[in-house]
């Protein structure tokens, strides 16, 4: 996978804010609402006392009597007969709140009432029959009629009130005043509408002065004296409707996007009460596109927290009649505009029932809008730092690119180094590396030197004895005496001890790093490997002086103590080459902290002072022995045993004791390979 796609990959996991975000709001909101539920509770039974109160001394009216449901209205109309200024006008016919009989022969009579506090309006339909009209000149001809009853409630004073009743015979269709229904009729200016045809039967619109609370009114619709359909008479309806002072001292108690309901006995809607939500949609056109996203996550926050939440029951949208009986106490609800509410019931003071709600979009617009512009927000600083990270991952990969060129170019078909990186500018790991490859091609190039010039200096290793066995063996074939042909093979010999030696030091170096593979790492004491072999060296050498200094144990190191005698003998023997008789040579062992310090000096010709000189190079001797000649193989095989115990090895002129010579020292660190 490229590191684009990574780093894509890896930006992608911050989704998962948004996603702990929605976590904690579906928590939140189960929390709210069962706080919500517990506050509506307690709410409730304050509004049931104050509703109590309020309606002490007003009978509930139960649910055998019958009603006719008087709606609130804004403002006064004037009755034109069409009903077009009636609550619901505009609905369908299945949703406007008639109430109604229908008889048996198929006549449907159907009322509703409404008042705003000084008149009462009546909107009476009859259909499946045409209007006949009352003709004054001829009194007896059959016409259409309708007849009023109101009753007053009954007081302390008076337990039968008496009972007002009125007239109505339209002559044509348009205005009318009701007529007080005694031998002779008056017209009473206070009761007046207009008659209309309406489909297969009349409409008439009536406007009367507003009956006291609890009084009951009924009608009935004539035809010759008969009764095609009519209103319950005996007892007459009563009529109910909302108390405007209730629902006003109502919502004054309630929350920000609640309400409340009182109902009677029967169902009966007397007091519905709201305050709406603080929240307020603000027009798309003001919008920034910050907070266009931040509704579109808000929305879809609701969508989701609905989604997760229980099913709620239904509560039908009923303004005038609500079975509150069959409500449980309390619960989520949807409304049939799909809107969701907590809703919690409680009795009230004359087997009345008040029914609170909490809107659920109150609830999430407070606790949700923040949320829901954190997550807006945070979605976009995400996609922001997707963006960067994108070109961040481009340029990284094409620093990479930049690299691979530049090392491809630095390096030909056949292998060989041929140029160098450039130092990096920046210092970062991309950086370092870049480093690292330039150190690594100089060293490449460096070791592309030596095996370059490894056939010279084998060729001038190998000439010298090959010569000698060359020519001995010529000069051998043309000697006549015998003390002269020994000497010949004598020096043959030595030639061919030389070249022995040249192929096993070559071959010694290779069949050490092919050791370091099997050899197991184990702890053992330097200074006790260095002690004992120093005592073997002086043993075996009686003409220099072989001497050890440091402790005789305490100096641990995990490596090969194979290995480590090895070491010391390549620097034994380098330095017993040159050293002159019975001159010094001192091994030594320091320990500091961190690393033990193995040092060898000896007494002899000095190194070249220009430092130039890679003695730890294979082929290389650059000091005059006592030898027939330096292999400079003895000092690889130590470079590469100190390398194996992760230690290095230098090496410098020194007078030590006032003697001059040369020191090699092995630096090792303590802690294991």
């Amino acid at each position: 996978m490229s590191l684009k796609r990574q780093l894509l990959v890896a930006s992608l996991l911050m989704l998962l804010i948004p996603w702990a975000g929605l976590k904690f709001v579906l928590e939140l909101d189960t929390a709210l609402r069962e706080q919500a539920i517990r506050q509506l509770d307690s709410r409730a039974e304050q509004l049931a006392e104050l509703a109590g109160d309020r309606l002490l001394g007003e009978p509930a009216i139960p649910a055998e009597v019958p009603v006719i449901y008087v709606a609130p209205l804004s403002q006064p109309f004037t009755p034109d007969g069409y009903g077009s200024e009636w609550p619901g006008y505009d609905d369908t016919a299945a949703s406007q709140p008639w109430q109604g009989t229908r008889t048996d022969d198929g006549l449907q009579f159907q009322w509703q009432a409404a008042s705003n506090g000084q008149y009462l309006y009546l909107l009476i339909r009859l259909r499946g029959r045409q209007s006949s009209f009352f003709s004054p000149s001829d009194p007896g001809q059959p016409h259409d009629s309708l007849k009023l009853w109101l009753q007053a409630p009954a007081t302390a004073v008076d337990q039968s009130p008496a009972r007002q009743a009125w007239l109505v015979r339209p002559s044509a269709p348009g205005e009318l005043y009701g007529q007080t229904d005694s031998k002779e009729p008056r017209p009473d200016y206070r009761v007046k509408g207009a008659w209309q045809e309406h489909g297969e039967g009349w409409q008439l619109e009536l406007q009367l002065p507003q009956p006291p609370d609890n009084s009951r009114l009924g009608f009935a619709a004539y035809r010759d004296g008969e009764f095609p359909l009519a209103t319950s008479l005996e007892p007459l309806p009563v009529l109910v409707g909302r108390r405007p002072a209730l629902e006003r001292r109502l919502a004054q108690q309630l929350d920000p996007g609640q309400q409340a309901r009182i109902v009677e006995p029967a169902g009966w809607v007397i007091t519905h009460a709201r305050k709406p939500g603080r929240g307020t949609s603000p027009e798309f056109d003001s919008l920034s596109p910050v907070q266009v996203l931040e509704q579109i996550s808000l929305n879809v926050l609701r969508y989701l927290v609905q989604r997760y939440q229980p099913e709620p029951g239904l509560l039908p949208d009923q303004a005038r009649q609500l079975e509150a009986r069959s409500l449980p106490e309390q619960g989520l609800f949807q409304h049939p505009d799909d809107s969701r509410w907590l809703l919690v019931s409680k009795p009230v003071f004359g087997d009345r029932t008040l029914i609170l709600e909490q809107s659920l979009d109150q609830l999430l617009t407070l606790s949700g809008s923040t949320l829901g512009s954190v997550i807006a927000r945070s979605t976009l600083i995400i996609v922001a730092l997707t963006l960067v990270l994108l070109g961040y991952a481009s340029w990284l990969s094409w620093r990479i690119a930049r690299l691979q060129r530049l090392v491809s170019a630095s390096v030909d078909e056949d292998g060989r180094i041929i140029g160098t990186l450039p130092s990096a500018a920046s210092r970062d790991e991309l950086g370092q590396l870049q480093a690292h490859f330039a150190q690594m091609v100089e060293r490449l190039h460096g070791y592309n030197r030596y095996l370059e010039s490894f056939s010279r200096r084998l060729s001038h290793e190998l000439k010298t004895p090959v010569a000698i066995v060359r020519s001995s063996l010529e000069n051998l074939a043309h000697a006549r005496f015998e003390a002269e042909r020994q000497q010949y093979l004598e020096r043959a010999s030595t030639a061919t001890e030389r070249l022995r030696q040249i192929l096993h030091g070559m071959s010694e170096a290779a069949r050490l790093e092919q050791s370091f593979d099997q050899a197991d790492a184990e702890p053992f004491d330097l200074a006790e490997v260095a002690a004992g072999a120093t005592a073997a060296y002086q043993g075996l050498d009686s003409g220099h002086e072989i001497r050890y200094v440091g402790p005789e144990h305490g100096c641990h190191l995990t490596g090969s103590p194979e290995h480590m005698v090895q070491l010391l003998d390549k620097l034994v023997d380098n330095a017993r080459d040159f050293t002159p008789e019975h001159g010094l040579i001192e091994v030594a062992l320091a320990q500091h902290p961190e690393t033990l310090e193995l040092s060898v000096f000896n007494q002899g010709s000095a190194l070249p002072e220009d430092g130039s000189a890679d003695i730890f190079g294979a082929f290389v001797s650059h000091r005059e022995g006592s030898g027939e000649g330096h292999l400079g193989q003895g000092l690889l095989i130590v470079r590469l045993i100190a390398e194996y115990h992760g230690g290095r090895v230098e090496a410098a002129n020194e007078a030590h004791g006032g003697i001059d010579g040369v020191r090699f020292r092995v630096i090792i660190p303590v802690n294991p390979r």
